[in-house]
């Protein structure tokens, strides 16, 4: 069964939006949209265990961290400060949710960061 778009979507007006949106602004929002999926993934939205899931959780971190770590020299200290904040925050929530803790420089996304401790 294949979709076709509607017939009013206007690619090349979608086209010029995202070609008017600054790269920092796309960066963040991505991490953004990682952080939350990996808060919800770790049960720390309102439905808590709901969602829960560990694995899914550390490969969200995990991208998180990179993604992080590559834009470096890309965002600014402004950007970047709170975003590794909360990176830092999901990676201590991992462990505190983890049956069995990573040792330190072995959570999601350590290789890019380093050891996190709380």
């Amino acid at each position: 069964m294949s979709e076709t778009p509607p017939e009013n979507t206007d690619f090349d007006a979608m086209t010029r939006d995202i070609a008017e949106v600054p790269a920092v602004e796309v960066i963040v929002t991505v991490a953004v949209n990682l952080m939350s999926a990996a808060a919800v993934k770790l049960g720390l939205s309102e439905e808590g265990e709901k969602y829960k899931d560990l694995d899914e959780a550390r490969k969200l971190i995990t991208a998180l961290a990179g993604l992080l770590d590559a834009s470096t020299t890309e965002i600014s200290s402004f950007h970047a400060a709170p975003l590794r904040d909360g990176l830092k925050s999901l990676q201590l929530a991992f462990r505190e949710a983890s049956i069995v803790p990573d040792d330190p420089g072995h959570g999601p996304g350590e290789k890019y960061t380093g050891p996190v401790y709380g």
